[in-house]
C-alpha cells in the first residue's frame, strides 16, 4: 500500500472495515474511523474516530477535515435506509434530495453520488482492495482443494447468474447445485443468502458426506469497484460448508479477501475449493 495521508474510514458492518484499519496500522499510516451508527462493528472503537448517524453528513465531513484526512474508504456493509426515518444535519438536509433521487435509479447510482459528495469536497477515494495490498482472489485454486469438472460447471453458472442479477442491481452472488438455480443474492446479503441455502431440503443441495455446488460472487458490471467490491472470509467458507456446498468461486481479481491464510485454512479443513475464474 502506498502511504497518501491520513485515511478517513467509512465504516460500515461486516470484517472488512477493521481488516483495512488493520492494514493502515501495519503500515504506519493514520486512521480515523468514521462509525457508522447502527451499522459498524462495536470493536471499532478500538481505532481513532467518532459514531455519526448516516445522515449526518456535515458532521462527518467536519470531523474528516479536522482530523487531516487526505483521502476516504467506504467499507462495510451498508443496509438502504427508510429516507423517511433519517434525521440529517443542515448539510445532510442539502444533500439528501439528491441522495434520494439516485437511489431510485438503483444502488450503483446511489453509491456514486455518495462518492461525488467527498469528492467534490476534496478527498481522493481509495477501494479496499488497494489499501489492503491488492489481497485480491488470484486464478485457479487458493488451497489444496480444487474443483470437478461437475462443480467447476456450478461454479461457472453461479457466476453468470450473479453477473446478470448485478445487471439489474439486484446482487452479486448466486448458489448453483447440479445446475440448478437455489439462490440468488439480493439485500440481505451472502451470509444471510447460504443461510437460506441450508434450510432447503436435503435432496436440493449437498451435505457434509456428498458437497455439490458452489457460491459465486461477481462485481456489478455498473458498480464502481472502489466501493463495493465483493467480499469473502473465513464465516463465508464456514458458511458455505454449513450449506453443503463444495466451494466458493469468483472472478480473478475480483473479489476481495479477508483474512487470506485463514480462509485457506478454513477451506482446507472442510474440503472446500475456492477458486479465481479467469475472464
Amino acid at each position: 500500500m502506498s502511504v497518501s495521508g491520513k485515511l478517513g474510514l467509512i465504516a460500515g458492518g461486516g470484517d472488512l472495515p477493521a481488516a483495512v484499519a488493520a492494514r493502515c496500522d501495519a503500515e504506519g499510516r493514520a486512521v480515523f474511523v468514521v462509525r457508522l451508527a447502527g451499522f459498524a462493528d462495536p470493536h471499532l472503537i478500538r481505532w481513532p474516530g467518532d459514531e455519526f448517524g448516516m445522515a449526518q453528513i456535515g458532521a462527518i465531513l467536519k470531523g474528516l477535515k479536522s482530523e487531516g484526512c487526505t483521502a476516504v474508504c467506504l467499507a462495510g456493509i451498508v443496509n438502504r435506509p427508510d429516507f423517511k426515518t433519517l434525521k440529517p444535519d443542515l448539510k445532510g438536509a442539502s444533500l439528501l434530495p439528491g441522495i434520494i433521487a439516485a437511489a431510485t435509479k438503483g444502488d450503483d447510482a446511489l453509491l456514486r453520488k455518495i462518492l461525488s459528495v467527498f469528492e467534490a469536497e476534496g478527498f481522493a477515494v481509495e477501494g479496499a482492495d488497494d489499501i489492503l495490498g491488492g489481497e485480491t482472489l488470484p486464478s485457479g485454486a487458493l488451497g489444496r482443494v480444487g474443483p470437478t469438472a461437475e462443480q467447476l460447471l456450478d461454479l461457472k453458472k453461479a457466476l453468470h447468474i450473479a453477473e446478470k442479477s448485478g445487471e439489474l442491481d439486484i446482487g452479486q452472488g448466486a448458489v448453483v447445485v447440479d445446475g440448478l438455480v437455489l439462490a440468488v443474492e439480493a439485500q440481505e446479503g451472502t451470509d444471510a443468502m447460504l443461510a437460506r441455502v441450508a434450510g432447503l431440503p436435503a435432496d436440493l443441495r449437498g451435505s457434509s458426506a456428498e458437497r455439490k455446488g458452489a457460491l459465486g460472487k461477481a462485481p456489478k458490471p455498473i458498480q464502481d469497484l472502489r466501493v463495493d467490491m465483493p467480499v469473502i472470509g473465513p464465516r463465508t467458507v464456514e458458511l458455505a460448508a454449513a450449506a453443503g456446498l463444495a466451494g466458493i468461486g469468483g472472478l480473478s481479481g475480483h473479489l476481495i479477501l479477508i483474512d487470506r491464510a485463514a480462509i485457506i485454512e478454513t477451506a482446507d479443513r472442510l474440503g472446500l475449493f475456492v477458486w479465481g475464474e479467469v475472464r
